[in-house]
């Protein structure tokens, strides 16, 4: 099952490469991915003390007593790729955006992707633009 993350390329200018991470969760979050059941739009990934977390993704799980949906799960990465995407989110101010979240056999992956964040004027232009093209698309379609 792949869950994306849609307001990803709303909210950021998301940079080029793109890595794919592991990530540590119960037996119960794993089945509750598989079904299709989590969000990802809320969330971002964050470097704490040498480590990324994946912070405020919700992957509920059903008839669960005392759990919090949201609760910060560890992302799983080799050492150099920790460090390589920290000193580019330090040297450019970018924010680190899951875009993907998938099983790939039994594991299940996110994908994380490099971004900076848009401004509002940025993201009404793009809309505006998608609007424009829209209407470009019926007009041709028309003739």
């Amino acid at each position: 099952m792949k869950i994306t993350n849609k307001r990803a390329n709303y909210e950021y200018k998301l940079e080029g490469d793109r890595v794919e991470a592991g990530i540590s969760l119960s037996g119960g979050e794993a089945k509750a991915i598989r079904t299709g059941h989590a969000d990802i739009n809320q969330s971002v990934a964050r470097v704490v003390n040498d480590e990324i977390f994946l912070i405020n993704a919700n992957i509920p799980i059903p008839e669960a007593q005392k759990y919090s949906s949201t609760r910060t799960r560890k992302l799983l990465l080799h050492r150099d790729e920790i460090v390589s995407l920290t000193t580019k989110m330090k040297q450019f101010k970018l924010t680190l955006v899951p875009t993907n979240l998938y099983n790939k056999g039994r594991l299940i992956k996110v994908t994380l992707a490099l971004g900076k964040p848009k401004r509002e004027f940025e993201k009404k232009e793009a809309i505006k633009r998608k609007d424009i093209e829209r209407e470009l698309e019926k007009e041709f379609k028309l003739r």
